[in-house]
């Protein structure tokens, strides 16, 4: 006989510690599914407090919260059954010596009726790059239990559950789940959409079983989660797919044939309903091409981490660059040019073309841009300088001084006006030390930190596909500082491809200098830039955050030591 499991998605964008917020919109997609005559609603992991909470799993007051939020949530509960992620209590019966410090543990929770009906401890903790969750977490030791919904036999898993070939999900398959309801995390990064429905399909062609993936949507700090939650058939053909980036509610009706009786222990969850209406064909969003995906994840970081920080609008220093106009772009589409003022701040040293770039931009983009020349400014500090700067040449003190000045009056700015400084370095600059300690590296936050320059150009000519938006005069120059006279990046830099290829090797690849000569680049070349690369460590561990979008950014991916004297 054929069973129809009818499963409802929340792919939402949710706040770490609004737990009141967050039962509220997870409450509204409750009422949605209902309408939809959903069996069950399926939702990000850690939904009720919102994922990475990081050190706030520390504190008991956090926990309660969130255990209160659950508790709201069930209560609402009622012929919908619901799997939401939060934060359990480790039971007594399972502390020892190894969870000493980690009393509490990643969980999904199986709700309907108005109470908890069962809850699922992750199991497999990632404790690389970004993540961190063997520091807070105990793993789980749930036994492998399946869950009765509509008559059928359910697993449910929590995120690396379902990376792991061997981990949960393949044991509750084998012991006869037919659908395998699985919550996320998931953060973005370049790539990882393809990595993921790969992985996802081979999960479902061996488990012989659906996989419902579902992830989280939207901006924290330095991570931005791509959503792009999807079912999976068990002939690993995709059935559904939400779009990248945005919220989105879906609901799919999965056919489950005859099985034979579950090997594993079975828990009642609801009942199968006798008829309902019929639903729209479940969307397959298109896939983006990579640079729309890394332009939409820039966006989507920045306007989260603005508005959830309460701003309402940012301030950008605008010198006519490739940088600061890619950045300046971003936040206007992100979060609309009403809330973007730009500052140009010329010196003796800016270009007319810079500063005419600049307002041409700004006039395109719909944006606030006002001119504050800096020149006297940086002539009052040469003259409190010049009894000890006397008689030494023209240096990058000098140079710095303007970098500081601009600074300073961007956060002015922000101080008397409220908007946040967003930085636009991007991550070559960042990674060899091409940026001012509080100058041009003051902000808030920095949009394009695991932007390498190239990619920047990129971006900057994708966003110009449909027309031109940012002038061409700004991609076609040759990139400048303008700190001193005749100035090109070039003086300083190899050429960008190179340097970035170099990057790329050194910081995403973890190679050594050796393995990148090794590859056919100029030996004397590659050791000058790891070297440059690892004594500006001290920089970046006072960088503002920016967003992740790499393999490996820099802070919460790569951590090395400034103290360090191993030779590259």
């Amino acid at each position: 006989m054929t069973r129809t499991l009818r499963v409802a998605g929340g792919q939402l964008d949710l706040v770490v510690g609004d737990i009141e917020g967050n039962v509220e919109r997870i409450l509204t997609a409750l009422a949605w599914a209902e309408d939809q005559e959903a069996d069950v609603l399926v939702l990000p992991e850690l939904a009720v407090c919102g994922y990475p909470p990081e050190d706030l799993v520390l504190r008991e007051g956090f926990v309660d919260a969130n255990l209160a939020g659950l508790a709201t949530i069930a209560l609402q509960t009622t012929t919908t059954a619901v799997v939401v992620g939060f934060v359990d209590r480790l039971p007594e019966e399972q502390k020892d010596d190894d969870s000493v410090g980690r009393g509490v543990v990643n969980a999904a929770a199986v709700l309907a009726g108005g109470e908890i009906v069962d809850v699922y401890h992750k199991a497999l903790l990632p404790n690389y790059g970004v993540f961190d969750e063997a520091r807070y977490f105990a793993e789980g030791r749930t036994p492998l239990t399946l869950y009765s919904i509509a008559s059928v036999p359910c697993g449910v898993s929590v995120c690396e559950d379902i990376w792991d070939e061997d981990g949960p999900p393949t044991g509750q398959a084998l012991g006869g789940a037919r659908v395998l309801l699985n919550i996320n995390g998931s953060p973005y990064h370049v790539f990882k959409r393809e990595q993921r429905e790969k992985m996802l399909s081979e999960r479902a062609v061996a488990g012989n079983a659906y996989v419902v993936y579902v992830n989280s949507v939207g901006g924290q700090d330095e991570l931005v989660f791509d959503g792009g939650s999807m079912v999976i058939g068990p002939d690993g053909t995709l059935i559904a797919r939400s779009p990248e980036f945005v919220e989105h509610l879906f609901v799919v009706d999965l056919e489950v044939g005859h099985a034979t009786a579950p090997l594993l222990p079975v828990i009642d969850v609801v009942p199968a309903r006798t008829e309902r209406s019929p639903i729209e064909r479940p969307l397959i969003a298109p896939e983006l091409d990579d640079l729309e995906e890394v332009y939409l994840a820039l966006g989507t970081a920045l306007r989260d981490y603005v508005r959830k920080n309460g701003f309402a609008e940012v301030v950008i220093s605008m010198s006519g660059g490739i940088d600061s106009a890619l950045a300046a772009t971003i936040a206007a589409d992100a979060l609309g040019p009403e809330a973007v003022l730009g500052v140009t701040m010329p010196t003796r040293f800016s270009s007319e073309g810079s500063v005419a770039d600049s307002i041409e931009l700004a006039e395109r983009l719909g944006i606030r841009l006002e001119t504050i020349p800096i020149d006297d400014i940086f002539d009052g500090y040469l003259d409190a300088l010049s009894p000890m700067f006397k008689d030494l040449p023209f240096s990058v003190a000098e140079e710095n001084l303007q970098a500081r000045i601009r600074g300073t009056m961007v956060m002015a700015l922000s101080n008397k006006f409220g908007g946040m400084v967003v930085a636009t370095g991007n991550k070559s600059e960042m990674a060899v030390g091409y940026a001012t300690l509080y100058g041009d590296m003051v902000g808030g936050y920095a949009v394009l930190k695991d932007v390498y320059k190239t990619m920047v150009y990129d971006l900057a000519r994708w966003r110009n596909r449909n027309g031109e938006v940012i002038p061409s005069a700004i991609i076609d120059k040759e990139p400048s500082a303008e700190l001193r006279h005749d100035q090109k990046d070039s003086d300083s830099l190899p050429p960008y491809p190179v340097l970035d290829d170099i990057l790329f090797r050194y910081i995403e690849l973890d190679m050594t200098a050796s393995e990148i000569v090794a590859s056919g680049i100029d030996e004397g070349l590659v050791r000058r830039v790891a070297r440059m690369v690892d004594r500006n460590e001290y920089k970046r561990r006072q960088a503002a955050p920016g967003v992740k979008i790499t393999l490996k950014a820099f802070g919460r991916d790569r951590r090395l030591p400034i103290t360090n004297r191993f030779l590259p």
